[in-house]
């Protein structure tokens, strides 16, 4: 990708946010730790909210409450112009195996997607950017934004109350363990998928199995669901949208002499394009129907909207990806491809123009980990250049024409 022409002082203003950085990094590497044993799960960041208010407080910044349970908000510097930052609290349901100082103390919970990383960048680009910003040069909104995890999710309540109205633009990064620290992915465009949760429930009189044709055979119909709403997709859906219906949990019965009579099946509905999303759950209910009722069954669905693919805006992206130059090791801002997963910042991108970057996070010459592992974690010199690039990309926003 083209970088943005940087203004004239930007290596200048590089400079001032990576010594703001460097004041302070030892500071966000010991609250990335702690955020890290002390994980909460989506709508549950009352801690995590209190200690990054207070990290905020403590140099001198104004924080106040999200219009949400928990979050918050934070503006640094002054004038009329505002460019928003996004840092996503909650942690994932699943438990933490690294042997660790950090690790997680809280059975069941860890931060196995990076959030506590993304949250403590945040803090650094606050701090910097309370160093850096000069009088009415523009203000920086950080959100701090709960429950990224789950559906309902947290960015959507935040943008319709307003939070990011009258930005000119908004920025948030993610970690990737599939770049090298020091690697930053930067691409305009679509960049993850849509991602909803689907619940089929299915119910029939039950039975015995020597006798399927006096009952309905639900098995057989939870089967059929399984593969044909998945191919039926496939055909009346633009391809280029590549919108996949899979099924995570599918449970019925427990007995091998008895047919059931309920079902329920769990899934996740994903599309990489926002007309393919809209049409899947335009389609998903005559779907169910035209499977279920033929063969007997009743059927109840409950689909429950995610977000929408999160797509780089061109201009922003440009901002983003000189701003990376800046901040990545030689060579080090690389295209990135179009996820699968969903991220609930495109609720921003509805409202503003914005971008999202993948921000390395593995050791040189380390086998990557994945994200929502238990056992990912990440090269801590990552938490600073996340902090340089946020802060980075916001002063060029407020300086672009």
């Amino acid at each position: 990708m083209s970088a943005e022409p940087a203004p004239a002082d930007g290596g200048a203003r590089a400079a001032e946010v990576a010594t703001a950085v460097a004041a302070v990094e030892a500071d966000l590497v010991a609250l990335r730790r702690d955020l890290h044993a002390h994980p909460e799960p989506s709508w549950e960041e009352t801690r995590t909210t209190e200690v990054v208010g207070r990290a905020l407080t403590d140099a001198g910044l104004e924080v106040r409450a999200a219009p949400t349970a928990t979050g918050l908000l934070c503006d640094v510097g002054s004038g009329d112009a505002v460019v928003a930052l996004r840092a996503d609290l909650d942690a994932l349901r699943l438990t933490d195996v690294k042997e660790v100082p950090y690790r997680s103390t809280v059975p069941g919970v860890a931060h196995a997607c990076g959030h506590d990383l993304h949250t403590a960048a945040a803090v650094g680009a606050a701090l910097a950017l309370a160093r850096t910003l000069r009088p009415g040069e523009g203000r920086v909104r950080l959100v701090f934004q709960p429950a990224e995890e789950t559906i309902p999710s947290g960015a959507r309540p935040l943008a319709e109350a307003g939070v990011v109205d009258g930005a000119r633009a908004a920025f948030a990064l993610h970690c990737d363990p599939r770049l090298e620290v020091g690697q930053v992915g930067v691409s305009p465009g679509p960049i993850t998928s849509a991602a909803d949760q689907v619940e089929i429930r299915l119910a029939g009189p039950g039975g015995h199995t020597g006798r399927p044709h006096r009952t309905v055979d639900l098995v057989h119909v939870a089967a059929r669901m399984v593969v044909d709403l998945q191919a039926s997709l496939d055909r009346l859906t633009d391809p280029r949208d590549s919108v996949n219906l899979t099924f995570g949990a599918v449970a019925s019965g427990d007995a091998a002499n008895v047919i059931p009579s309920e079902a329920v099946l769990r899934g996740s509905l994903r599309a990489g394009g926002r007309a393919g999303w809209e049409d899947a759950a335009r389609l998903l209910p005559g779907l169910v129907a035209g499977v279920a009722e033929p063969l007997g069954a009743t059927w109840e669905l409950d689909h429950r909207t995610g977000a929408p693919p999160v797509e780089n805006d061109p201009w922003a992206t440009r901002l983003l990806g000189a701003a990376a130059a800046h901040v990545a090791r030689p060579g080090g801002v690389v295209p990135t491809r179009q996820s699968g997963g969903g991220e609930d910042f495109s609720w921003f991108l509805e409202r503003v123009p914005g971008a999202f970057a993948r921000l390395g996070t593995t050791p040189p010459g380390a086998e990557p980990v994945d994200i929502h592992s238990g056992a990912f974690d990440v090269d801590e010199r990552a938490i600073a250049l996340g902090a340089r690039l946020l802060a980075g990309v916001a002063l060029a926003a407020l300086a672009a024409p």
